[in-house]
């Protein structure tokens, strides 16, 4: 019989996979032995393989300029990266490395904007997409840039107020985009997004706001779906009203020249995770492409918006099973030395799931098995749908250490989880370190945050 953890694996995916293969019983990631990595470094630890942003960033750009060649599309692409994803610099300068653009979402985005142009990272060539709320601060910050002289500065317009409020702090001409509201799945408990202008009410407000001004020129309309681009007839039928509004603005507005299809590509949940990004990339493409052929007007250069798929699947956590519990006659909880609600808070708060495999022991046979954290909340344990009904690992045995991998957790998790700040039961953030490629390809590691300590959190309650 076939009753080893590995061959559970090979029976249920295509295995090995493009990032994950096994050796000797122990999981490599990209080629890096994961065993070796907890032996220098222990558990829990947080990790990022940095290369694997530049690998996706240059995946997209090929498929649009694929697309873009075949079907003899006249525009141009940008890439820009959303910086709510993960704001840690260490993403950024591996992002820029690629000829990339930037959107950013609130004021404080703009003081890492310009702490990188400083730098030489962000250039007067490059695009800064400033969606979000504008208020005072988030104000002043865009009107700074654009009146010291960056060219490319586009704030996407959320609401009446916004248009005004940067035309008084503005004291050039500049450029803007405008947000559709567009409409939520059927599954929201509301019809409409609250950001943005209503897909009937943007040509009038262009008439009425923007036609006639000689300081503002209309660059950009920004169409985002929530749920991100998937082939779902509600994405489609999104998308066709959202060329309606294009081609009419386009009509009255010759500065129009870009289209935004904010709204990200989908990252790799689970190891029988199937998306096609090519067919995906061409027929928003044609749909495009065709609209504007058949309402005669040029076809707009197409900007995206990409966090997830940018830095998602370069992050990791690892973890050992400290103790099994048994807690009655069907349910076993292996214990992890760390907590869900601290290092992975997406898996609590919005049942996000994440690839969760074994780093070693796949040759012993497996178990069903709960997976619970250290807090004393009972939400705090993980539940995955990979095998249909369960988690199965191998066999908990004291004698023998198990540790564990939840992989493509790079996006949002240290922002939602308030990272370096105070944690659920204070329970601890792990240690983090950065995984990376010499020149020779040779793998290095090093630290960047230590394991957060007890002054650190006594200092933020006020006793130290």
């Amino acid at each position: 019989m076939k009753t080893r953890y590995t061959d559970l694996i090979e029976q249920t995916f295509y295995y090995p996979q493009e990032e994950f293969e096994t050796r000797d019983g122990n999981l490599f990631f990209h080629g890096i032995d994961m065993m070796q990595i907890i032996e220098e470094h222990g558990t829990p630890l947080k990790f990022n393989y940095i290369p694997k942003i530049s690998e996706n960033i240059l995946k997209a750009k090929k498929w649009f300029g694929d697309a873009f060649k075949k079907l003899d599309y006249k525009g141009k692409y940008h890439y820009c990266y959303c910086t709510k994803s993960s704001h840690f610099k260490f993403v950024f300068d591996e992002a820029l490395k690629n000829d990339i653009h930037v959107e950013t979402s609130s004021a404080f985005d703009i003081d890492i904007i310009k702490t990188l142009k400083k730098e030489g990272k962000i250039t007067d060539k490059t695009y800064v997409v400033c969606n979000g709320f504008k208020r005072d601060e988030y104000i002043k910050g865009i009107a700074d840039l654009i009146n010291s002289g960056q060219k490319n500065f586009i704030p996407v317009i959320y609401n009446y107020e916004e248009l005004p409020l940067l035309s008084t702090a503005i004291n050039k001409k500049f450029k803007v985009g405008i947000r559709i509201a567009s409409e939520e799945e059927p599954k929201f408990e509301f019809y409409t997004s609250r950001l943005g202008i209503g897909y009937k009410d943007i040509v009038n407000f262009y008439k009425r706001e923007v036609h006639d001004n000689k300081k503002v020129e209309l660059k950009m309309l920004h169409f985002f779906i929530n749920t991100g681009i998937k082939d779902t007839a509600y994405y489609w039928n999104e998308l066709n009203k959202c060329m309606k509004v294009y081609i009419d603005l386009k009509k009255i507005c010759p500065t129009l020249d870009s289209l935004n299809i904010g709204g990200g590509f989908p990252i790799k949940n689970y190891l029988g995770f199937d998306y096609d990004y090519p067919y995906m990339v061409e027929e928003i493409t044609t749909q495009i492409k065709n609209a504007c052929e058949d309402a005669y007007v040029p076809v707009p250069h197409i900007f995206t918006e990409f966090g997830s798929f940018t830095v998602g699947e370069s992050g990791g956590m690892l973890y050992e099973v400290l103790y099994q519990k048994k807690q009655n006659d069907r349910e076993n909880w292996n214990m992890i030395d760390s907590s869900f609600i601290t290092t992975l808070p997406d898996s609590w708060a919005i049942s996000k799931r994440f690839i969760l495999l074994p780093i070693n022991r796949w040759n012993d046979r497996y178990e069903r098995v709960l997976l619970g954290g250290l807090t004393c909340d009972s939400d705090d344990y993980y539940n995955s749908e990979q095998h249909v009904n369960g988690i199965y690992l191998p066999i908990y045995n004291a004698q023998k250490p198990l540790y564990l991998g939840f992989f493509n957790t790079g996006a949002y998790q240290e922002s939602v989880g308030g990272y370096g700040g105070l944690q659920h039961c204070l329970i601890p953030q792990p240690k983090h370190i950065l995984i990376e490629k010499d020149k020779e390809g040779n793998i290095t590691t090093r630290v960047f945050r230590e394991k957060q300590n007890q002054h650190e959190f006594l200092n933020i309650l006020g006793y130290e």
